[in-house]
């Protein structure tokens, strides 16, 4: 299976593509389309580099960047999304219990993660397996939770790459909260917190930006909006574009094609900056599309239009950069070749380690609430201890006396 046939793959035909909106509402569509503001780019659909004096400022943040270094974006980009794959059809082989897919996102995450510094620190949501990759978390350690082994599956500290948060939005006040400390320190790294579109309606966010805000604090809001929370579209989240909030909350913002790579790793680095710099937060609105589900339990053609997802087809984060890779001679067969027998393997030891995962210690859960010792945590370990000892003098029970029946 070649990673770009993952994209390629067309979903069924949707119902809503059946139903067909009205032409008021496409009118709508295409009228609020039509008035979207630009965005940062640096790279086109075709692959071509876009070079003008509006993308000057962001571009000066790659102005170093190698043909190694490209050939390195490709790679995370092909790996990541051959990993995504291979998770999303372990889930439907009943080997985990859930998948929230990155499928499209690959360029918003490998360009955002590779501008981090080894020193900064990442509050993810729960869809960041780019962003995972780039700060060196083993991808086998992001399945742990998702089969119901484990609470996590890797040391925050390890790679300063925080677990993955359930809860929508909470982690921009962690981040919040964690880059005043920075600050405080005077340390000179920074803080990224990742949340989608969906999140941005949610009150901890705008908390996040108030108190970022009148504390100047050092942490970049990366918010990938990939137009669909869950089964609800942007438009019915908010009436003007989610970069524009940070103006009311007096920090810049800055939408940046989140299919590009290579205007996310500029724009991330820009920003990134700021804050090591003292100069506050700042929120970074990558425009980019979830071709997936939402996680693998909805189903998306019951909510999207067959047109749409092709259209964002088109612009596929990776197939645009191996097009500039390609035109520029950059690469040759080999380097792909040798690539896809990458990806195969990691396809391979992913599914290998899932299901090599032992079974959960149940008692882990009790582990590492406190530093030290504590009363309450005691009392209810000892509480789910006696609960589960209940099951087995049941089942000791329920055996005697079936066979004394018989």
């Amino acid at each position: 299976m070649t990673v770009e046939s993952t994209a390629a793959h067309k979903p069924r035909r949707s119902a809503g593509s059946k139903a067909g909106a009205s032409g008021t509402e496409r009118a709508r569509t295409t009228a609020r389309k039509s008035a979207e503001p630009e965005l940062v780019q640096l790279l086109t659909p075709e692959g071509k580099r876009v070079k003008n004096a509006k993308n000057a400022e962001y571009a000066k943040y790659v102005s170093g960047v190698t043909p190694e270094d490209l050939r390195g974006l490709y790679r995370d980009m092909v790996l990541t999304r051959r990993f995504d794959a291979e998770a999303t059809a372990l889930q439907r082989q009943g080997e985990l219990g859930l998948w929230a897919s990155l499928l499209g996102q690959e360029a918003a995450q490998i360009g955002s993660g590779r501008a981090t510094r080894e020193d900064d620190y990442v509050f993810p949501t729960y869809r960041e397996h780019g962003v995972a990759w780039c700060r060196g978390v083993d991808p086998t350690n992001l399945l742990g939770m998702f089969r119901g082994v484990n609470n996590g599956g890797w040391d925050p500290n390890g790679n300063n790459f925080h677990l993955y948060t359930i809860v929508i939005g909470s982690q921009t006040l962690h981040a919040t909260g964690y880059a005043m400390g920075v600050a405080k320190d005077g340390a000179d790294s920074a803080v990224i917190a990742y949340f989608g579109d969906g999140a941005s309606s949610q009150g901890d966010v705008a908390e996040s930006f108030t108190f970022s805000a009148v504390y100047n604090a050092p942490v970049v809001f990366f918010c990938q909006n990939n137009q669909w929370a869950i089964s609800e579209p942007t438009e019915k989240q908010t009436r003007v574009p989610l970069y524009q909030r940070a103006q009311g909350y007096g920090f810049p913002g800055v939408r940046v094609d989140g299919n590009d790579v290579l205007a996310c790793l500029a724009v991330t680095r820009w920003a990134l900056e700021r804050a090591r710099n003292g100069e506050g937060p700042t929120l970074v609105e990558a425009y980019t599309y979830r071709m997936g589900a939402h996680t693998t339990s909805d189903d998306p053609t019951k909510y999207r239009a067959d047109e749409e997802r092709e259209a964002w087809e088109a612009k596929d984060p990776i197939l645009r950069l191996r097009r500039h890779l390609e035109a520029s001679n950059h690469t040759d067969e080999g380097f792909f070749a040798e690539l896809e027998a990458e990806s195969e393997a990691l396809g391979r030891r992913v599914r290998e380690a899932v299901r090599a995962m032992p079974d959960p210690d149940r008692f882990a859960i009790f582990e590492n609430v406190y530093a030290d010792g504590h009363a309450l945590v005691d009392e209810e370990r000892a509480q789910f201890a006696a609960y589960q000892a209940s099951f087995a003098t049941e089942s000791e029970s329920g055996f005697a006396a079936g066979t004394g029946g018989n």
